[in-house]
């Protein structure tokens, strides 16, 4: 039997302002004892998630502070002593401050940063895993397509059961589990950048997402279109609304609500960006307490659709 290491990373990105408009520019790092040229990346920690590993890695190697856009996917390479590695990359972009801003410094790891043509770094690399990986970076690229933003779908984590100490459903209060889920929550929610939180009126819900939302410093939008109670009245014009305005308004939104309510809500988000609907709606959904899906779309073409699903069914 072979060893998995886990393993994340990023491929940075950023617009150049050139005379003749703007060029894409992507991050490589030079490793030094390796002496390669590869992309920001590193194993996870005891009882990590990929996600928190590809932010934490990516600035302990470069400097830079990022938030993860859409998924690039996952290459597998064997390594010596009968050892497997799996490598997942997000795409993350770095504004022209935040690139001044790193504090990089050449170190045992890290020979050197360089910032070069999108065309021009494929030939750069060292391996061909990365090759491949950076190919799907180019098509989206080529097709306008790096500039994303993400829905991420949250159920509420493990609350109390109703009955007589809960006999009414909006006023349960999550357990001891659920509220450990919520702080663990924070973290992997974090790696993608929420600019806005949104949330059912439960209580379940609004204790779910109170931990993020201190960390971020950011209040919870409340909506009864979100809870199931209005999802169990069976008009779901407002929450209709409600959906097809955060795809208008293009930002990073983490909305909590209830897994009865969880389809309904990924099918609005199909039908305001033209998305082809499928059985992956229903593995996103189908998500115990304290899971979540995140759904990446393109902020100057939403009508493309869909670019990406993960799903993170939350460990109890």
């Amino acid at each position: 039997m072979s060893t998995e290491i886990l393993a994340a990373g990023t491929v940075c990105w950023r617009r150049v302002p050139t005379p003749r408009g703007e060029q894409l520019h992507v991050l490589l790092i030079h490793r030094t004892k390796q002496r390669d040229v590869s992309f920001p990346k590193g194993k996870l920690d005891p009882g990590e998630s990929m996600p928190e590993a590809a932010v934490r890695e990516t600035e302990e190697e470069t400097g830079l502070r990022v938030s993860l856009g859409v998924n690039l996917g996952t290459i597998h390479y064997e390594l010596s002593g009968n050892r497997q590695k799996t490598v997942q990359y997000w795409a993350a972009e770095v504004t022209g401050d935040a690139a001044l801003a790193s504090t990089f410094t050449p170190n045992n790891e890290v020979q050197a940063l360089e910032w070069v043509p999108a065309n021009a770094a494929r030939a750069r690399l060292s391996y061909k895993a990365d090759r491949e990986l950076y190919d799907v970076f180019l098509r989206l690229a080529e097709h306008g397509l790096l500039d994303t933003f993400s829905v991420t779908l949250l159920r509420h984590a493990k609350a109390e059961p109703r009955g007589e100490d809960a006999p009414v459903d909006h006023l349960r209060a999550l357990t001891a589990v659920g509220e450990k889920q919520a702080r663990t929550l924070v973290p992997i929610l974090a790696s993608f950048g929420p600019k806005r939180i949104r949330s059912s009126s439960a209580r379940r819900c609004l204790d779910t997402v109170a931990p993020l939302a201190a960390y971020l410093d950011k209040r919870v939008r409340v909506s009864e279109a979100l809870s199931q109670d209005f999802w169990d009245a069976g008009d779901l014009a407002d929450t209709r609304r409600l959906m097809g305005k955060i795809i208008t308004r293009g930002k990073n939104t983490v909305v909590c609500s209830h897994r009865p309510v969880l389809p309904d809500l990924a099918r609005e988000l199909v039908l305001a960006t033209g998305s082809v609907p499928g059985e992956y709606l229903s593995a996103a959904t189908a998500l115990p307490p304290g899971g979540f899906s995140v759904f990446h779309f393109s902020r100057s073409r939403p009508g493309a659709g869909i670019l990406a699903v993960e799903t993170y069914p939350l460990k109890h």
